[in-house]
């Protein structure tokens, strides 16, 4: 990792390199995602099927694309029943978090006869894709599905790529026995986006897609948003460590290799007011890569996008923080409460040295979906809101539209609206 001081320029040049990570700035891809896109929207099941053969190497067809519950019985039984204990009780830890983000509706009644409120109800569908290839990731099928079935939603669908035998991974349909989903469907990449953007005559349209992908799904569920709701275009993932002389250098390079090793354009940064820590830690990183299984991976990452920056005092750190607005921080100090307090920019926000990056990937509850390339600045964290959507309810005796008629109608007048006036202006004349 480079280490360097941080000043203005070092943060300019840090946060325009790690924007040209986003998913936008691949726009050479953007073409053949559309062209995916139109094929599946136009021919449904037939160009599904053919991207399927073609990027998968499986024949796909109406009778097998979708997962029995045979299949996904069977693979719970191959799974080591201790991992399944450890999902069902992570599952648990995830809903009960997000079970307190349910909202209510309500009505506020007032003595004029007025009537307003918000009544807020789940979406019908939802549809969460699952990446396959390289590696399963159980936790982000956990993740993605149990907000959606705290909120209350109708039916949820899968789509995770088969390999070449037309075999879905064991732990990922375990997962999503646990977490509740409804049907499974043997489809991947932008294809699996659109034929659940749009539906095909096997795949169900959905009202809202959430999931993790590679480029061309991050690219796809960007096209198709506004035909249908997602929860956002992710990137690469990230770790931002501030840290003081207090803290133990071994744990700041393990939590930092924890992000590393996820691809080679993730990106592992260390802020820190102590320039013999930064040295510690420099050497502490040395140490594990010579055992951690994914070294050529973390290497490139750290290569590409690994920096330790020192930080002349704690609020010029958390001032470059709140820049980088990074997806996972963690507030390594002698008091990480008082510093979090100044954070405003931040997807998960991990306090101490017991608190490490992956207890939230894994168990503690709160969402591991989270916004990343600087987008933590507005938005916010999967949860059940994600899956709920709202109506404003409004109701008007006579007596209490009478005492604002002419208000609206002189508003309404001032946009050159005289239809809306006269909406009004004819219960009074």
């Amino acid at each position: 990792m480079r280490t360097q001081e941080l000043n203005e320029n070092t943060r300019k040049e840090l946060l325009s390199k790690l924007l040209n990570r986003s998913p936008n700035a691949y726009t050479e891809y953007e073409e053949k995602v559309s062209e995916i896109i139109d094929r599946v929207r136009s021919e449904g099941d037939a160009a599904l099927f053919d991207y399927t053969e073609k990027f998968d190497h499986y024949r796909l067809n109406a009778g097998n694309i979708r997962v029995t519950g045979e299949e996904i019985d069977e693979a719970v039984s191959g799974v080591d029943p201790e991992l399944i204990s450890v999902m069902e009780e992570a599952a648990g830890n995830i809903r009960a978090f997000h079970e307190k983000q349910l909202r209510l509706s309500w009505i506020d009644t007032k003595d004029d006869g007025s009537i307003l409120g918000q009544r807020i109800l789940p979406i019908g569908s939802a549809g969460v894709y699952v990446p396959g290839g390289k590696a399963a990731y159980p936790s982000s099928v956990l993740m993605n599905i149990i907000p959606a079935r705290v909120a209350g939603v109708e039916k949820i669908i899968m789509t995770t790529p088969p390999d070449a035998a037309g075999k879905v991974s064991p732990v990922t349909l375990a997962a999503a026995k646990i977490a509740g989903v409804d049907e499974i469907y043997r489809a991947g990449g932008a294809q699996a986006i659109a034929a659940m953007a749009f539906g095909t005559e096997s795949v169900p349209k959905v009202d809202k897609i959430t999931g993790p992908g590679n480029i061309f799904v991050a690219l796809a569920k960007k096209a198709c948003f506004g035909h249908v709701s997602i929860d956002s275009v992710a990137g690469p993932s990230e770790i931002l460590v501030i840290a003081d002389e207090t803290a133990d250098p071994r744990y700041v390079a393990a939590d930092l290799l924890s992000q590393a090793e996820h691809d080679e354009m993730a990106s592992a940064i260390l802020i820190t007011t102590s320039k013999e820590l930064a040295e510690k830690v420099s050497g502490e990183i040395e140490g594990f890569l010579e055992r951690l299984e994914r070294r050529s991976i973390i290497e490139k990452s750290l290569e590409n996008y690994g920096y330790i920056f020192i930080a002349k005092n704690m609020d010029e750190a958390v001032l470059a923080a709140n820049e980088i607005a990074s997806e996972h921080l963690e507030i390594l100090t002698a008091d990480p409460f008082s510093v979090m307090t100044k954070i405003r920019n931040a997807g998960a926000i991990f306090l101490g040295p017991y608190s490490s990056e992956p207890l939230g990937d894994y168990f503690a509850g709160p969402n591991h979906i989270l916004p990343t390339n600087q987008t933590a600045r507005f938005f916010s964290p999967l949860s059940v809101d994600d899956f709920m959507k709202k109506s404003s309810i409004i109701c008007y005796s006579k007596d209490a539209l009478s005492s604002v008629h002419e208000k609206i109608e002189t508003f309404a007048k001032a946009e050159g609206l005289t239809a809306h006036a006269n909406s009004i202006a004819v219960r009074f004349s």
